[in-house]
């Protein structure tokens, strides 16, 4: 039915109809997870900036995701999600598009922390005889816990809104439809 065109009258009555998950929010909308999620990426970023590793022998020195990415080529992972992401949520301007997104959103959200997990199962490790003491640092944690809230946050993107609310209804501007016809 949705692959018809509109009938005569609704062709008549001047605007196109448009469902009400193919309305565009307005750019600073929130709701449905949209602003939680570009929260996240965007602290994601700076946990990206925090120190992940800090080794205290043979040298003193921490690491921050950005320093293993140089290091390591795929520890570049996290920082590239989370900066893809942040624009990702905010492009989506309708119900429609964020539910759309949500697969992508998730995998994205989820990139980080399996970075971290990898390199929690997969440590630093001592060569060529010279001892190697670290310890993983806030960066590392933080990035696993902000990852797994934004997969949560990323399945239930665009969602079918708050309990006891309309799961239909979105919130629009206001007007007045004194001139319009009604059937």
């Amino acid at each position: 039915m949705d692959k018809l065109p509109p009938s005569a009258d609704a062709q008549g009555m001047g605007e196109p109809l448009v469902l009400a998950d193919e309305k565009r929010v307005p750019f600073t909308y929130l709701g449905r997870g949209r602003g939680l999620l570009a929260t996240l990426a965007l602290l994601g970023l700076a946990a990206f900036a925090l120190p992940w590793v800090s080794v205290t022998l043979p040298d003193i020195v921490s690491y921050t995701g950005m320093d293993l990415g140089r290091r390591l080529g795929w520890a570049w992972a996290p920082g590239v999600a989370w900066f893809v992401l942040f624009p990702t949520v905010l492009s989506r301007r309708s119900l429609r598009q964020m539910r759309g997104a949500r697969l992508a959103a998730a995998f994205l959200a989820a990139f980080p922390g399996l970075t971290a997990l990898l390199l929690l199962a997969r440590p630093p490790h001592a060569s060529h005889g010279v001892p190697l003491r670290f310890t993983f640092g806030v960066g590392l944690y933080a990035t696993m816990v902000l990852s797994a809230l934004s997969v949560g946050v990323s399945l239930t993107f665009g969602g079918r809104g708050r309990a006891g609310a309309n799961p239909d209804k979105v919130e629009m501007p206001r007007g007045s439809s004194e001139d319009s016809v009604l059937h």
